[in-house]
C-alpha cells in the first residue's frame, strides 16, 4: 500500500517533535565531523519563530511527521551579497533547516521534500528555489546535484562560508 506523503505548515502542537527532529540532525552532523548546526543554531527559539512567522514546514508520511524545514519566499539577507552570481533576479523561495527524523533515514525522504517544494513553488507561480549548505554536508550536495540545482557560489550566513545553489523553477 502506498504511504500517504504531505507537505503542510507547521503548527505550535509540532513544535516538541520538531525540537526532537533538529536536535537528532545536530548530532548526526556532529558525527559526520561537520561544523554546520554546532554553535547553538538552530535551536528551540528558531523552531518557535519560523512556525510564529509561518516558515516552518513539516512533510508528513501517513500522516506522522518525517522531516521539517523551513521555507521563506523572497528574503535572506545574506544571499543579497553572493561571491558569484545568483541565476535569476525573480522571486524565490529559500531552503533553510532540512531535518529528517532519523526513523525515516535512507528512505529519500529529502528527495521527496524537494520534489514537494518544487511543487511548492510551482503552485505559487515563484520563478526559483535558492539554498545554501555547509561545504561538507555530503548528502545534502549529492541531493542538490541530483536535484540539478545549479552552483552559484558562496554565501556568508550563520558566520560561516555556505555554497549557494538555485533552481530555476519557470
Amino acid at each position: 500500500m502506498a504511504q500517504e506523503i504531505k507537505l503542510r505548515k507547521a503548527e505550535i502542537e509540532d513544535r516538541d517533535i520538531i525540537w526532537n527532529i533538529l536536535q537528532q540532525a545536530i548530532e548526526r552532523r556532529r558525527k559526520d565531523g561537520s561544523t554546520q548546526w554546532q554553535e547553538g543554531y538552530p535551536n528551540l527559539g528558531t523552531v518557535e519563530s519560523d512556525i510564529a512567522k509561518g516558515f516552518g514546514y513539516v512533510m508528513t508520511v501517513d500522516g506522522e511527521i518525517s522531516v521539517y524545514v523551513a521555507l521563506i519566499l523572497n528574503d535572506e539577507p545574506a544571499y543579497s551579497t553572493i561571491e558569484g552570481a545568483w541565476l535569476s533576479n525573480g522571486e524565490f523561495v529559500v531552503v533553510h533547516r532540512v531535518a529528517v527524523d532519523e526513523k525515516f533515514a535512507g528512505q529519500g525522504m529529502v528527495k521527496i521534500l524537494f520534489d514537494n517544494i518544487e511543487e511548492f513553488t510551482r503552485s505559487h507561480g515563484i520563478q526559483s528555489i535558492k539554498v545554501d549548505t555547509n561545504y561538507d554536508n555530503i548528502p545534502m550536495l549529492k541531493i542538490l546535484e541530483n536535484k540539478g540545482y545549479s552552483y552559484c557560489g558562496e554565501v556568508v550566513l550563520a558566520g560561516g562560508v555556505r555554497k549557494a545553489f538555485e533552481k530555476i523553477i519557470f
